[in-house]
């Protein structure tokens, strides 16, 4: 190991990942943060940070080539050890860079199986991988071929978004052709996929050397394309300990980052359990961990930080050196609405269970834990009922997420 001190560079085009980088700087790195010139001022924890650069943003968008020349420019100077994206939009940026900089860790091409939504449902069903039937838009005899086999409803996804954003839901074949027309040029940069109904799940990982050491399941209350497109409160509860359906979605998560290529990191996971035959089908995989406050949901039930141990991993030198900790095994529920108060009360939700409250404005949200199952399950429903009453408020669905 160098004598000098280690450098993780971070890239946060949204403010995440504070607790990362508070464990890479006690693990003895230097960490050096690239961050968006519109979100300077964010919460970041500067105590852990050695330095900050700022890129010019358009709504938090980078150019890729201006990143490359500043962080190239950086690098004259500053030894760069390991380069980590902190969300989503970030996981092709630090590829690229560690491309260019011939930096270890993914590349671009394992990069787009986490970013990609046609290239992840291509190697998975390459994998034997269940995946809802899907094409290309590329070529118009290709999708016409595929309407006629595959009945609607079908999605029209973005290839490269995070979460449900930009995703239409067509019913009749002149609304697949319809949309497409619309999105003109950027007509290639989507998919086309079978409307699957059916409840949905994650699986929030840890993988070392390409094997899962950490991995809790959980499934949403609702599927979260309804929760942004129709309104609705979110909510997520992990799945009961030893079951059939907790064991199924454990071997199915580790099958995914097998064929994805994952060497190391975090990852959340999506899964959907159709209701017309209880069959799981890959949704889609990502490089980092869940949004939404899911870390602390699972920190909740397991007291394990996504955050930390990521970086853990990261920092370990040798790379196989990493342990994860030992986990407990309870419950948690996260529940989180769109508030019409700017600071809602929500002190008559006062039950011993509650572990943990957002604190954010126009928002209402707290996590439940137990070793109960059976608790978590009733608490959770009745909060749903309670803050659809108490707080919720539809927003319209924004281009970017904001979570």
């Amino acid at each position: 190991m160098p004598t000098r001190p280690l450098t993780m560079l971070c890239l946060a085009s949204y403010e995440k990942g504070a607790e990362f980088m508070r464990e890479a700087k006690r693990q003895g790195w230097r960490v050096y943060l690239v961050t968006s010139e519109s979100i300077r001022d964010a919460a970041w924890p500067r105590e852990s940070l050695d330095d900050v650069f700022l890129m010019p943003d358009d709504n938090q968008k980078w150019r890729l080539q201006d990143v490359i020349l500043g962080v190239s420019y950086l690098a004259r100077t500053h030894r760069i050890d390991r380069i980590v994206a902190l969300d989503d939009f970030d996981v092709e940026t630090a590829a690229a860079l560690r491309e260019h900089l011939r930096i270890p860790g993914m590349g671009e091409t394992t990069g787009r199986y986490f970013r990609d939504k046609l290239a992840m449902r291509a190697k998975a069903r390459e994998h034997g991988v269940p995946v809802p039937p899907f094409t290309a838009v590329f070529n118009d005899e290709v999708v016409g071929e595929y309407l006629a086999e595959a009945p609607g409803p079908w999605l029209v996804k973005p290839r490269s978004e995070a979460s449900t954003i930009g995703i239409k839901r067509v019913s009749a074949p002149e609304e697949v052709w319809a949309a497409l027309e619309k999105l003109g040029d950027r007509r290639s940069y989507h998919l086309l996929e079978k409307f699957i109904p059916g409840d949905v799940y994650h699986v929030d990982s840890i993988v070392s050397e390409r094997q899962v050491v950490f991995a809790a399941a959980s499934k949403y209350a609702r599927p979260p394309i309804e929760v942004m497109h129709d309104g609705d409160v979110f909510a997520t509860r992990i799945v009961e300990h030893d079951s059939d359906e907790e064991r199924e979605l454990l071997e199915f998560n580790r099958r995914v980052l097998h064929a994805m290529g994952l060497v190391r990191g975090a990852s959340h996971t999506e899964f959907i359990r159709a209701h017309a035959d209880g069959t799981f089908y890959f949704l889609e995989t990502s490089a980092r961990v869940g949004g939404a406050n899911i870390v602390e949901l699972v920190e909740a039930a397991t007291g394990v930080n996504l955050w930390a141990e990521w970086a853990k991993l990261e920092c370990a030198e040798p790379a196989d050196s990493y342990r994860p900790p030992q986990a407990r095994r309870d419950y948690a529920g996260l529940i989180i609405s769109l508030a019409r108060q700017a600071r809602p009360d929500l002190s008559a939700y006062n039950d011993p269970e509650i572990a943990w409250r957002l604190d954010k404005d126009f928002h209402a949200g707290l996590i439940v834990k137990s070793a109960s199952y059976d608790r978590i399950t009733h608490l959770l429903d009745d909060y749903l009922a309670r803050f659809r009453a108490d707080f919720f408020t539809r927003h319209p669905v924004p281009e970017r997420p904001t979570c």
